[in-house]
């Protein structure tokens, strides 16, 4: 898979006469159709990698630094061992974008940003205005990667005190779910649900059974919606009809909090998209290292 397939990016980047800390970008417009085309779950894997990053910490690119000698990279956290990916992506857009710019001027927190609002546009998601000039953290902390990133095992109270913790709230809860009509989860992650939930369709559940045994199988994939390669409301006629893969996402219907809100985003598909681009950048907004804060690596995997 070439970049120019995954993405062309040529960045003019603005400075001193900006006063905030970030600024939006200017780029060609991304050509990533190939690369979906070519890998249906690019798009779920490098939105993902986002969330996660920015759930920890903020947003810093701590999730895409390996091992050192102080510190246990976060890739071996629960939420994401053996289930992140997108890694290699990361690499080569950086490599790309630094050899465009002439040098290391845009770091690996920006490009998670860019790539995951670029890749979810080609899915037939909408676009949101990512704002720069972040920077990258100098470690890693798998201890807040398992506390901080919310389980798919959370109820509906768990996660609205996990988003809270972000200076996020229930209706971003709800637009990011949405999130889940992109990709596939491992059996280990809804396991429990299959077997020991019972606000779960039975024929879905007996279905999940087959492909999800009660003693193996845990790296066996399902789709989190019937149309993973596309973000559409399917997702959420999954969790009024008690199909949600999840159970987190199954937590999302029997709260006054809550059902509104997805009843009418499976209604309506501009409302989802409108408030999913807008919870987004809200998320991209978290704790952002900026200034002489953090760094800009040349690898993204280390610390400079």
């Amino acid at each position: 898979m070439k970049i120019a397939g995954l993405i062309s990016l040529v960045m003019i980047f603005v400075t001193a006469a900006f006063a905030q800390p970030l600024y939006p970008d200017y780029y060609d417009k991304a050509v990533v159709e190939e690369a979906v085309q070519q890998e249906k779950n690019t798009g779920a894997s490098l939105l993902r990698l986002h969330f996660h990053n920015c759930f920890v910490n903020g947003c810093d690119a701590s999730l895409v630094l390996d091992s050192t000698p102080h510190f246990v990279n976060e890739k071996f956290a629960t939420p994401n061992d053996n289930s992140a990916r997108g890694f290699e992506i990361i690499d080569r857009i950086k490599s790309e974008v630094d050899q465009a710019c002439g040098g290391t001027v845009v770091s690996c927190t920006d490009i998670l940003a860019v790539a995951a609002r670029d890749f979810v546009v080609a899915l037939g998601g909408p676009s949101w205005e990512v704002l720069l000039e972040r920077r990258d953290a100098t470690y890693a902390n798998i201890t807040a990667a398992n506390v901080d990133i919310p389980a798919p095992s959370l109820d509906l109270t768990g996660l609205i005190a996990s988003f809270q913790n972000q200076g996020l709230d229930v209706n971003d809860l709800v637009a990011f779910s949405g999130g889940h009509t992109l990709g596939f989860a491992q059996c280990r992650f809804f396991r429990d649900r299959i077997y020991n939930d019972t606000n779960i369709d039975t024929e879905f559940q007996r279905q999940l059974q087959t492909i999800c045994p009660l003693d193996r199988g845990d790296a066996n994939l399902h789709s989190l919606d019937p149309t993973p390669a596309f973000l559409d409301t399917e997702h959420f006629r999954n969790i009024l009809a008690k199909r949600a893969l999840l159970h987190s996402d199954q937590a999302l219907l029997g709260s006054p909090e809550t059902d509104g809100v997805v009843a009418a985003y499976r209604l309506s598909g501009d409302a989802f998209a409108k408030d999913f681009a807008i919870s987004i950048m809200k998320m991209g907004n978290i704790k952002p290292l900026t200034g002489d804060q953090g760094q800009i690596r040349y690898n993204c995997r280390r610390v400079n």
